[in-house]
């Protein structure tokens, strides 16, 4: 798969139409009368989704064919569970199905073990999120997802976290034009560093006095990747608040490290 234009089975994909809100209901009205023909048609034009969804992938992982047919997968999965009742948009309710299709695909052929007590977590969250998105037409928060399965949110949190495919150290993770800076580069040799240990101990007091706001706002950022928005609903707060919340706790962290 090319990183920009690709083709599946002779068909040029920036040529695929993607369809209007209206055209999207009106198929699936038809669908849920029987009408196959329809659900194809909502495959087609919604195959851009499935690619917008695996450019995340594109540094990540080779074999992009594979993940293209597993995305795929997700989105049908996506079409045959959605319910127009839920008043949401198909693509708010598809993304995640066809992302947590590619993880979970990308895990189980991941080389990296992990606990099975942990895969069972994870696999558990997994399906209770989608199970709480199609009944409810968003996302449960960790602590629903915790108190769901009887376990700490943490515990979720890091269940979910060992689903993340490895990152390469050489990774590229800026570049203003100038020298590309690397993953490695900001790898800090512990063996040349005897500060770690207080360092360390510094910035967890540091965290443990940090509100459970701002803590909770800093594990959803920076371990699930949760965007400000996303966190600002589960809050009911305002972007620019979670904004102002972060940048306040990372400047209390920060303090310690200097």
């Amino acid at each position: 798969m090319a990183k920009y234009k690709v083709e599946i089975s002779g068909i040029n994909t920036n040529d695929i139409e993607v369809l209007t809100n209206e055209e999207m209901t009106a198929l699936f009205k038809k669908k849920k009368d029987g009408d196959l023909f329809a659900r194809d048609l909502l495959v087609q034009g919604n195959l851009k989704l499935v690619l917008s969804i695996l450019k995340r992938f594109n540094n990540r992982y080779d074999n992009m064919d594979d993940l293209f047919q597993i995305g795929c997968i997700g989105l049908l999965k996506a079409i045959d569970n959605f319910d127009l009742s839920h008043d949401v948009k198909f693509s708010t309710y598809a993304v995640p199905m066809i992302l947590g299709e590619v993880r979970r695909y990308i895990r189980d052929n991941n080389s990296i073990r992990v606990s099975r007590s942990l895969k069972d977590i994870a696999y558990k969250s997994l399906k209770f999120k989608d199970e709480y998105l199609q009944k409810n037409g968003e996302e449960p928060s960790i602590e629903i997802i915790a108190e769901q399965l009887l376990v700490e949110p943490q515990e979720v949190i890091s269940a979910l976290e060992s689903l993340k495919e490895p990152v390469s150290m050489f990774e590229p993770i800026y570049n203003d034009g100038g020298d590309t800076i690397y993953l490695f580069d900001q790898i800090e040799d512990k063996k040349t560093n005897s500060n770690e240990f207080s360092t360390r101990l510094a910035l967890e007091d540091a965290i443990d006095n940090l509100d459970q706001r701002e803590k909770f706002i800093l594990d959803e950022r920076f371990m699930i990747g949760k965007t400000q928005m996303e966190i600002a609903e589960e809050l009911n707060i305002s972007q620019a608040q979670v904004s102002r919340l972060e940048k306040g706790a990372i400047k209390q962290l920060k303090k310690v490290l200097k």
